[in-house]
């Protein structure tokens, strides 16, 4: 491996705290333990990046795990090698419960088959997460050959345990320092690789997805659903590299093993985790029938109440799960929550509760192209600086730069807040260090479209409290309003709902010259300093060409009207024509050239669903329309929700079909500016 800029920079900024990822291959499947259990023997003898220290560390790693983990058969071989030597070291995940006959701690040891194994309260005490679900441990296992003479007797014991986690007092300054050496695209991938994944194979997307798979790690009760193709190691995070997490598989749980157990008051898997995750998400059940209830309050409050007094847990809950057809059709055939447990699939409620919805489909299948081979953080050096972080928020030092739009309700801006914060503290840890606002409006998009994933699908259900999501943001004072979709429903092809960037306007050509069919438009339009209007289309088609002519003269002639006090001569143009029909010559399009002039200088969105269709001359005024219910009709076809139309279109449009004029909004303008205040979003 030729080590790059990235790994160069870790070397010298997490020196001792950096692991080459492709070194767990040779053990990942041959050992049966967790990645970051390998992990923390590799941090422990490999974290450098000298060769020759790394083959050495290897040979004692690799005799380490040969010697102290289990594999199916070797049972008694060990059990034996306890009696003959008195005790020995194993790896291996260690629960203990009470048991109230002998009035005693006992711990069980799956890869031995024990699980009345003597351990002192001390050692429980100490290490209480062994009391729900457990933990990974080297452990020094004795054995006791009075004690196996007893009636009953427990021969084996636990000496002492060394949980697999870090525990030094100063990981987050650390963290801190280290990442000071990195750009933030460098950074990115360094946390990319960390977790054993080579972000050169993925897309931006796929990265994103990633990077909202790890906030539930730094943001306390955080809860996302992350739906998609199988294979995609939507669970990997969960189970492989933190020992603060913890999967349930089969979606399989009880209400006592979750949040509180009431014969003995033991507290549940919340309370001991940072994060839960259902796998296979379709199958999530409890023993009683309440489950869900509490589950959907505990997510709402971060409390449950389970006897007199409630009890407050700071862990998150994730479910995922696949899809059996693609998200396309998954979209015609129900909603995203589709493969939900049937009690929360149609429940808006439970939705609500929902911080994030992942897009599992925009994650590819993992092969070996998709792990790395260059260095990144020891797992549970980055687990430890990952639990530390939930004590932090970044949130006070950005709010004030954010303005959102009217569509969030309370339940979406605090959603949207949490993954925000979550994403900010990832890639900028330290709460002193700036936050510029490339990486602000980075998280704050990602923030919004996982929400409004969440919002979509509410919607879709058919509540109407929920009918508005069209989420937008602002960074800074002087900001732009900019819309955010979620691109599965959405397609830059297609007339949406949404709000379209200012610049960029959908109309239909008037046909009618020398037999030209009508068809479907997208004119884009970008302003920036200088003069004149540049046509990008090579060559411009002729039509066209001229009603970017008469469009520009009128915007010139009229700018006080239409524009205010802007100088219109002082702006350059960038005009795109973009035709989807057979259509080709751009015709009878001035009125919709022109608004798009106006929109992208004012920097105004244009109206979501709604088409502009009209031709302007030279002096102003409007042509007349001869085939308005061929363009309403097209109008329809095309998905738009809205007509913008000469009022001398009128007459004509009284003979449209009944069904057509439920299907569309049909609006009327007189001249220019009402056209124009008619178009655009306020």
């Amino acid at each position: 491996m030729e080590l790059d800029n990235i790994d160069i920079i870790a070397s010298k900024a997490f020196e001792g705290y950096i692991v080459r990822k492709d070194l767990l291959e040779q053990f990942r499947k041959a050992y049966p333990v967790p990645t970051y259990v390998i992990e923390f023997l590799l941090g422990r003898y490999c974290a450098t990046i000298n060769p020759k220290e790394i083959e050495e560390g290897l040979d004692v790693v690799k005799r380490q795990l040969q010697d102290r983990t289990v594999r199916p058969g070797e049972e008694e071989f060990f059990k034996s090698k306890a009696r003959e030597r008195g005790s020995i070291r194993l790896i291996d995940i260690i629960t203990a419960r009470l048991d109230t006959g002998s009035d005693s701690y006992v711990a069980t040891l799956p890869s031995l088959r024990l699980n009345k194994v003597r351990i002192s309260p001390d050692i429980v005490n100490a290490n209480d997460r062994m009391l729900t679900g457990g933990f990974y441990a080297e452990i020094e296992l004795e054995y006791d050959a009075a004690i196996a003479q007893e009636n009953s007797g427990r021969p084996f014991g636990i000496a002492s345990i060394r949980p697999i986690q870090l525990s030094k007092r100063d990981v987050l300054d650390l963290l801190y320092k280290g990442r000071e050496s990195f750009t933030l695209e460098e950074w990115k991938d360094f946390l990319i690789r960390s977790v054993g994944l080579e972000p050169t194979s993925l897309t931006n997307k796929a990265k994103n997805v990633l990077f909202v798979r790890m906030v539930p790690f730094v943001e306390r009760n955080y809860n996302l659903v992350e739906l998609g193709p199988r294979g995609t190691g939507k669970s990997h995070l969960y189970q492989q590299i933190s020992p603060y997490s913890h999967l349930v598989s089969g979606g399989k749980a009880t209400v006592a093993k979750m949040f509180v157990n009431m014969g003995n008051g033991e507290r549940g898997l919340v309370c001991k985790y940072d994060v839960v995750c259902f796998d296979e998400v379709s199958g999530i059940s409890f023993d009683q029938k309440d489950g869900v209830n509490i589950m959907k309050g505990y997510m709402e409050s971060g409390e449950f109440s389970r006897g007199k007094e409630p009890i407050r847990a700071d862990g998150g809950i994730a479910m995922v799960g696949n899809f059996d057809v693609d998200v396309e059709h998954q979209q015609r055939v129900s909603h995203l929550f589709g493969p939900m447990p049937k009690e929360m699939r149609d429940d808006t409620a439970f939705m609500d509760r929902i911080h994030a919805f992942v897009p599992g489909w925009d994650f590819p299948k993992l092969n070996k192209t998709c792990l790395t081979e260059h260095f990144g953080m020891v797992s549970d050096f980055l687990a430890e600086c990952w639990t530390r972080m939930r004590d932090v928020s970044r949130l006070s030092s950005v709010l004030h730069r954010i303005d959102y739009g009217g569509a969030l309700s309370g339940r979406d801006t605090s959603s949207v807040n949490k993954t925000l914060n979550g994403l900010l503290k990832l890639m900028q840890p330290d709460p002193e260090a700036p936050v510029s606002d490339e990486l602000l409006e980075w998280a704050v998009k990602i923030a919004l479209e996982y929400r409004r994933r969440v919002k979509e699908q509410q919607k879709k259900v058919g509540s109407a409290e929920f009918r508005n999501t069209h989420f937008s943001y602002r960074i800074g004072e002087d900001g732009v309003e900019t819309f955010v979709t979620t691109p599965e429903i959405h397609s830059e092809n297609t007339i949406g709902e949404d709000p379209m960037p200012p610049g960029q306007i959908w109309t239909i050509n008037m046909g009618g010259n020398h037999d030209e069919p009508t068809g479907l438009y997208k004119i884009e339009i970008n302003a920036m300093p200088g003069s004149g209007v540049k046509i990008l289309n090579k060559p411009a088609p002729p039509a066209f060409q001229e009603c970017v002519r008469y469009a520009e003269q009128n915007l010139y002639s009229k700018a006080k009207e239409l524009v205010g006090d802007r100088d219109s001569r002082n702006h350059e143009f960038s005009v795109q024509l973009r035709a989807f029909d057979a259509s080709k010559s751009g015709n009878g399009m001035g009125m919709a050239v022109l608004i798009g002039l106006c929109s992208s200088m004012l920097e105004k969105h244009i109206k979501g669903g709604l088409i502009i269709v009209g031709q302007l001359n030279l002096g102003g005024s409007l042509d007349t329309i001869y085939n308005a219910v061929n363009l309403a009709e097209l109008a329809v076809e095309k998905g738009a929700t809205t007509l913008l139309i000469p009022l001398n279109a009128r007459k004509q449009l009284n003979e449209l079909s009944d069904e057509m004029i439920t299907k569309i909004n049909i609006q009327y303008y007189t001249d220019l500016k009402d056209c124009l205040i008619k178009a655009i979003l306020e």
